[in-house]
């Protein structure tokens, strides 16, 4: 069988963030990989991942959410035809592909949207599963912002500026 024949990538809904909240906590309190407070509030974390970006989609099994994405436009005016994307998938759920589903998930939908390009802003150096994964999947390394990322058990260390062109 399929590792993702049982998964479900769907548009979320403000419902879902019960759902969501628990992950984007676990996520966000251990302050390794998102640049969000480590204390953020449900009601902040609701406006950043459902209410602010442009779509907000959630892979689930059997009715249970093990992963959420946001995407939303990059920049306004002439930047406009950049997306960002930030993706979270649940420590119970790691290692099953769902980041790897999530994100060529959020290409296709991006370029349904009219997205030419696809820009992670902020990935932590140290995030090396994700860094490893991006790359994989296309993007590049575009710029290094030096000590940007404050991790909790490493210190400063250097963000990353990953891109990817979406047209073929």
């Amino acid at each position: 069988m399929n590792r993702f024949e049982t998964m479900n990538i769907r548009e979320a809904t403000r419902k879902d963030f019960d759902q969501i909240w628990p992950i984007f906590h676990e996520i966000a309190a251990a302050g390794e990989t998102y640049a969000y407070p480590r204390d953020i509030t449900k009601e902040q974390a609701l406006q950043l991942w459902i209410d602010g970006p442009r779509k907000t989609y959630v892979s689930e099994e059997d009715g249970k959410i093990l992963g959420t994405y946001y995407i939303k436009t990059n920049q306004t005016g002439p930047g406009d035809h950049v997306c960002n994307c930030g993706y979270m998938v649940s420590s119970t759920a790691r290692g099953r592909g769902l980041a790897t589903a999530m994100c060529e998930h959020s290409q296709k939908i991006a370029r349904g949207l009219g997205y030419k390009a696809m820009q992670f802003n902020f990935v932590a150096s140290s995030n090396e599963g994700a860094v490893r994964l991006w790359k994989k999947l296309g993007f590049a390394i575009v710029g290094r912002l030096p000590k940007a990322f404050h991790h909790p058990s490493r210190g400063y260390v250097d963000a990353l500026v990953m891109y990817k062109w979406l047209e073929t």
